[in-house]
């Protein structure tokens, strides 16, 4: 299986790059994962609601150019389904058992994802109803497919 991450903005903080690489290891008898970064859009703090619309659409254009071909997208939205961990297991097996050996995740800037990006997601997944930073948020989907693979295969971690 391949797994695509398609993220906004650059990871800084060592302790992000650090625990993202640990998963991204402890995932790799399970699958391939590549994570690509596009660039966020440089805006000042106080945006109108056009110019946050205007930032999301340009970075939402550079998502969508990243986009493997022929993958299941999945979009991380605020008002996307939640579900436990096992049903994200059971997401993912159903996704390899009918045909999709690649999924992209999308996480969107600090503004979030365009309407376009959201769109084109054949499936629009939510990890809460808080707002979670953006570079936090990969680390915590990563972990997230990591223990959905540990549950589809009935080995230990998830408790």
């Amino acid at each position: 299986m391949n797994i695509t991450i398609l993220t906004v903005g650059k990871l800084k903080e060592k302790y992000f790059i650090q625990g993202i690489g640990e998963y991204a290891k402890r995932l790799g008898p399970y699958a391939k994962v590549t994570i690509i970064e596009v660039p966020d859009e440089k805006a000042p703090e106080n945006l109108s609601a056009a110019e946050v619309e205007q930032v999301k659409q340009a970075e939402g254009e550079r998502l969508l150019k990243k986009l493997p071909a022929n993958a299941f997208v999945i979009a991380l939205a605020i008002k996307g389904k939640q579900m436990p961990s096992e049903d994200f297991a059971e997401k993912i097996r159903e996704l390899a058992t009918y045909g999709h050996s690649d999924i992209a995740f999308i996480i969107g800037g600090s503004n979030g994802l365009s309407d376009e990006v959201l769109r084109h997601a054949d499936f629009q997944l939510s990890f809460s109803k808080f707002t979670f930073p953006h570079q936090l948020m990969r680390l915590i989907l990563i972990e997230q497919i990591y223990r959905a693979f540990k549950i589809m295969r009935g080995e230990p971690y998830h408790k």
